[in-house]
């Protein structure tokens, strides 16, 4: 592929024409929910402004399911997502939202050691809102779902729930994204999970039946280096890279039915 196919082939704000009309649908209704759920927004769990946790309790004591966000590791936060938490409160699971610094003030290696302090807080003080630190179910979306295949492995983690994701950054790094993030041929092979020995947690690959191509392809080809692990390739019809998320969102969806599940639900 040439460099403007790649480009064309990961750019899903260009692919979805209405992306920014739901990206506004999406904080709007996240206000909404944050204002339900005032009581413990931008806990602190290390030295960066970012370094910031929203928790939502549910109205029983459970298992958590921790989100990270995506946006090409470069752009959005936590407060864009907070109404993906409605689906899972509505089944007892609680659920924390984590920030993290973006590039190109923070590496991709950077990043990481950031959400391993979040989930090691978490750890230590989510008790305290009534849910089990051993029983965690992480998730992400977009470029939140390749960090949360690196962090399987986390001490408390069951499985993962990974929404639309890159598993492989090889394309990345030969595309515009790379301006920020400087990726080199080594970081591809440490970071891709690809790349990576597999977890032996289980891991649920969703993608969207309308995404492009190469964002089908990333999970397909992953779900193919995980075969035999325990896991699933989930391709979710009519749902490109923005609606799939309302599978989360609701309490029906079955984004929300596998979270559910992995949590022991």
């Amino acid at each position: 592929m040439t460099r403007e196919a790649i480009d064309a082939a990961y750019n899903n704000s260009a692919a979805v024409l209405n992306s920014a009309v739901l990206m506004a649908e999406f904080d709007e209704r996240s206000q909404k929910l944050r204002s339900a759920y005032p009581h413990y927004l931008d806990l602190r769990y290390g030295p960066a402004p970012r370094n910031r946790i929203d928790y939502f309790p549910a109205s029983r004591p459970g298992p958590l399911l921790v989100f990270i966000h995506g946006g090409y590791w470069q752009a959005r936060a936590k407060e864009n997502f907070s109404f993906l938490a409605n689906g899972p409160l509505d089944h007892g699971l609680h659920v924390a939202m984590v920030g993290y610094t973006l590039a190109p003030e923070r590496s991709l290696d950077g990043i990481l050691g950031e959400l391993r302090a979040a989930l090691a807080w978490l750890g230590q003080h989510a008790s305290r809102w009534g849910t089990d630190p051993q029983r965690i179910v992480l998730s992400g979306w977009s470029a939140g779902a390749h960090l949360a295949t690196l962090l399987m492995d986390a001490p408390g983690v069951l499985g993962a729930l990974a929404i639309s994701g890159i598993y492989d950054l090889e394309p990345i790094r030969l595309s515009y994204l790379n301006e920020k993030l400087c990726l080199c041929p080594p970081d591809v092979r440490r970071l891709s999970p690809i790349h990576r020995p597999a977890s032996k947690r289980e891991l649920v690959l969703a993608c969207g039946g309308d995404e492009l191509p190469e964002w089908q392809r990333q999970s397909e080809a992953y779900a193919a280096v995980r075969a035999g692990l325990p896991g699933t390739l989930l391709r979710v019809p009519d749902r490109n890279h923005f609606t799939i998320l309302e599978e989360l969102a609701s309490p029906d969806g079955i984004l929300t039915q596998h979270a559910c599940r992995l949590a022991g639900l």
